[in-house]
């Protein structure tokens, strides 16, 4: 790997390090002073072009910096055209990732599997979406099968590259195409948080990657209450 290439993932690893002591919720109690520069902002300046992007997205989220979630209009793993509004009443526990995620993907998308059992009959409430970053290889025939492995109630999402990449910048996702040069297929760089969004459709806060079941169970179950 180039230094350049692995001086930004380091970069991003470390700011995604730094989210995880934050926690869910506090971002949105942190003031954005117009002189004050994150860890993350100050690695972006240093940083190649694609660890610049994802510091500033990545920034963006932790500091609830401008309207962060959005609506979207995709396709799920059964071919049918799938919308946030149909979702109201229910709280969203949303994921962006792609199916051939060789470790990240699958153990968070175990986790959150594992929180919505934990939370028991009041888990039905829950729902958990999967979004594909690579909208060219994650068909709806590949999402039905990926999908399987996991929640049973777990949707996934898919649509054209414009359609992915309007709701993942609404999330403040990055992500990018990374090909080895040896004539592997390509890999998808991208960041790894959990989403929370509310009944109502609003974005409630994020979970770092990593954050195990118990925890997400605590964070989602006041959520849940009458």
């Amino acid at each position: 790997m180039p230094d350049d290439r692995r001086k930004g993932r380091n970069q991003i690893a470390a700011f995604v390090i730094q989210a995880a002591a934050v926690g869910f919720g506090v971002v949105s109690a942190v003031p954005a002073e117009a002189d004050f520069k994150s860890p993350a902002a100050l690695a972006a300046e240093a940083a190649p072009e694609g660890a610049a992007k994802a510091a500033e997205l990545m920034d963006a989220l932790m500091w609830n910096r401008g309207p962060i979630g959005g609506p979207f209009d995709l396709i799920d793993q059964h071919g049918r055209h799938r919308t946030d509004a149909e979702f109201r009443g229910k709280l969203l526990v949303l994921y962006f990732g792609y199916t051939y995620c060789p470790d990240v993907c699958p153990t968070d998308l175990k986790a959150i599997s594992s929180a919505i059992d934990l939370l028991g009959p009041a888990g039905e409430d829950v729902q958990p979406v999967f979004i594909t970053v690579d909208p060219q290889r994650d068909t709806v025939a590949r999402l039905r099968g990926y999908v399987s492995s996991f929640h049973p109630r777990l949707i996934a999402l898919t649509g054209s590259a414009a359609q992915v990449r309007q709701v993942a910048l609404a999330y403040k996702v990055y992500y990018a195409n990374v090909t080895s040069g040896n004539g592997e297929p390509y890999a998808v760089d991208h960041t790894g948080f959990v989403y929370l969004v509310g009944r109502d459709g609003k974005y409630l806060g994020f979970f770092p990657p990593g954050t195990p079941p118990g925890r997400m169970v605590e964070i989602i179950r006041p959520h849940l209450a009458p």
